[in-house]
């Protein structure tokens, strides 16, 4: 693990300022909020889309990165609750598709005392691998 840098702090602030926008507290549908960080220093935001299955805010955000033509990730965080006040760990469903579209991309895990990130590579061991 790695300690957060200032970038890293903006990242967090970003993403709690998507969920602070779009909390939606009557029906739950956007409680997670998610930044990514490209290697150009762009960042593109995302919310979890919740349903049956739903979307997770990280996978929204990192396929609004791809949209745009972005391939290559340096960091991610995910933020949950009015005010983006906790930041979450990836579910085992986006720790699978950090670890096929970002495996190098750093993913914030805390900010508490001087923080905490990881690969995402790192956060799936044995993860299942496509092979074409």
């Amino acid at each position: 693990m790695t300690h957060l840098n200032d970038q890293d702090r903006d990242l967090i602030q970003k993403a709690r300022a998507i969920i602070s926008n779009n909390y939606d507290k009557k029906d739950y549908n956007h409680t997670v909020g998610a930044a990514i960080r490209t290697s150009n220093g762009k960042i593109y935001l995302g919310v979890n889309v919740y349903s049956l299955h739903g979307a997770c805010a990280e996978q929204i955000a990192l396929g609004n990165a791809i949209t745009n033509g972005e391939r290559e990730f340096v960091s991610v965080v995910a933020v949950r609750g009015p005010q983006g006040e906790e930041i979450l760990p990836p579910c085992g469903n986006c720790r699978q598709i950090l670890g096929d579209y970002a495996p190098d991309c750093e993913v914030i895990l805390s900010e508490e005392g001087p923080g905490a990130k990881v690969k995402a590579s790192e956060l799936l061991p044995f993860a299942y691998k496509v092979i074409y």
